[in-house]
C-alpha cells in the first residue's frame, strides 16, 4: 500500500562573529518509503573573531576615493562671499550678446561662434564682468611656503593659504554646494568603475606616528562598498589594481603621519582619474599636489592641494559638460578660462614667463580597502 509523507531536511551552519544561520527547507512528496530517511548532518562551521583587527597588513594600508568636492568655503552669507552677485552662464551671456532686437543673425556667428570660444577659449577682454570670491577665508593649504596679500586664512586659522581657483569658482553656481558639478562628480565617481582612485600607504609603523611613509596611487578596478542603503560607503572592500591602462596614474609620495595626520611631500606632476559623464576617462593634471588627510583604520579625510594645469582644468571641463549642463550651473566656460589665466600663479612658461597653473585644493573622503594587484605575468606589455 503507497503511503504519502512529507519530509522536512533542516541544514544549520553557523559562520563568524554574527553567528548567521543558513536554513533551508526542502519537502519530498508521495514518497515510497514507510519512514523518513534520517536527515544529512552538516558540521558547524566556525571562524575566529576578526573585528578589532588592525587593516594595516605588511606595514600596507590602503583606501579608496569616495567623495572629492572642489573646495569652496561658503560662509553664512553669500552676499558676503559674492557682493557682486553670481556671475553669468552661457544662457544669460547669449541673450546680451544677441538681445531680440530684429537684426538677422546666423547660426555660425551665434551659436557656431560661441561654442568655438568655448573650446578655443583666448585671454582678449569680454564686455562681460566677472566676479570674484571676496571672502579671506578658504580652504586648501600653504603651497609655496609664504603669506602673502592676495593668501586666504584657513578656517582653523592658518595663513597663507594658496587657493586661488576658489577666488575663480566661488561665485560660479556650478561648484557650491547647490549646484550640478558639486553634485553629479561625485554621483558619477560613485557609478563608473573607471574613476577609481586608490592609494596605498607602505612602511606604516603606526597610524598615529610615522616620520617615514610611502604613498603610492592608483587607478582601482571595482565598486565602492556600500551599506545597506547603497548611499554610505563602509570600509573592507577590495580593489583590483590597473596596472594595465592605469599606468599613468601610478605615482610615488613620500610622507609621514604626525598626530594621526598624514603630510606628503610635493610631487611636481601627477594625473588623478576624474572620469564624469558617460563614463568619460577624464583626468586632471596637478602641479607640485601634496596631500594633508586624518588617518583611522575606517576612513581618511582631508585635502588633496596643488597647482591645477589651467589648459588641461578648462579642457576636461568642455570634454566632461556639455554647454547645456554648464548652463544649469551658470558656468561660462570662456569666462572662466580668462580669469583662470589671470589669476594663476604657478608654474610659468620658460618661454613666456605666463603661469599656467593656479593654486587649488579639493577635498577629499577615502574609505579603507585591501587592494588585489595582478600577478606579472598575467599583463600584457607592450615591446
Amino acid at each position: 500500500m503507497r503511503t504519502s509523507t512529507k519530509t522536512r531536511y533542516v541544514l544549520g551552519a553557523t559562520v563568524g562573529i554574527g553567528a548567521l544561520a543558513a536554513v533551508f527547507v526542502l519537502r519530498a512528496g508521495n514518497s515510497t518509503a514507510s519512514s523518513p530517511a534520517a536527515p544529512p548532518t552538516t558540521p558547524a562551521v566556525k571562524v575566529a573573531a576578526t573585528e578589532g583587527d588592525s587593516p594595516v597588513k605588511n606595514r600596507t594600508i590602503a583606501y579608496v576615493l569616495t567623495e572629492r568636492y572642489w573646495a569652496v568655503y561658503e560662509g553664512k552669507d553669500v552676499k558676503a562671499d559674492c557682493p557682486e552677485g553670481m556671475n553669468d552662464g552661457p544662457r544669460e551671456q547669449f541673450k546680451k550678446l544677441f538681445p531680440e532686437d530684429g537684426k538677422q543673425r546666423t547660426v555660425m556667428e551665434t551659436q557656431l561662434a560661441r561654442e568655438g570660444y568655448q573650446w578655443h577659449p583666448t585671454t582678449s577682454a569680454e564686455t562681460f564682468p566677472f566676479h570674484e570670491e571676496k571672502s579671506t577665508v578658504s580652504y586648501g593649504l600653504n603651497l609655496d611656503g609664504k603669506v602673502g596679500p592676495h593668501d586666504f586664512v584657513s578656517p582653523e586659522g592658518e595663513q597663507g593659504v594658496d587657493n586661488q581657483l576658489y577666488r575663480v569658482i566661488g561665485c560660479i553656481a556650478n561648484y557650491r554646494s547647490s549646484g550640478t558639478i558639486y553634485h553629479f562628480e561625485n554621483e558619477f565617481m560613485r557609478r563608473y568603475d573607471n574613476d577609481r582612485m586608490v592609494i596605498e600607504i607602505t612602511g606604516v609603523d603606526s597610524l598615529e606616528n610615522d616620520a617615514d611613509v610611502t604613498v603610492t596611487t592608483y587607478r582601482g578596478l571595482d565598486g565602492l562598498l556600500t551599506d545597506a542603503t547603497g548611499n554610505n560607503t563602509i570600509p573592507g572592500g577590495t580593489q583590483r589594481i590597473d596596472m594595465r591602462w592605469g599606468k599613468d596614474y601610478i605615482q610615488k609620495l613620500k610622507g609621514k603621519i604626525v598626530n594621526g595626520v598624514l603630510m606628503t611631500e610635493p610631487i611636481d606632476r601627477i594625473e588623478i582619474p576624474w572620469g564624469v559623464t558617460f563614463e568619460t576617462s577624464g583626468y586632471q593634471v596637478f602641479r607640485g599636489m601634496r596631500l594633508k588627510l586624518k588617518l583611522t583604520p575606517r576612513d581618511a579625510d582631508g585635502l588633496m592641494a596643488g597647482y591645477v594645469d589651467v589648459d588641461a582644468f578648462t579642457y576636461h571641463l568642455n570634454t566632461s559638460w556639455s554647454t547645456h549642463h554648464h548652463s544649469y550651473g551658470q558656468l561660462s566656460s570662456p569666462s572662466e578660462y580668462r580669469a583662470m589665466r589671470r589669476l594663476a600663479d604657478g608654474y610659468p612658461d620658460p618661454k613666456t614667463g605666463q603661469n599656467t597653473a593656479i593654486s587649488s585644493a579639493v577635498i577629499i573622503k577615502f574609505s579603507q580597502v585591501f587592494t588585489q594587484h595582478p600577478d606579472a605575468n598575467s599583463l600584457v606589455t607592450r615591446n
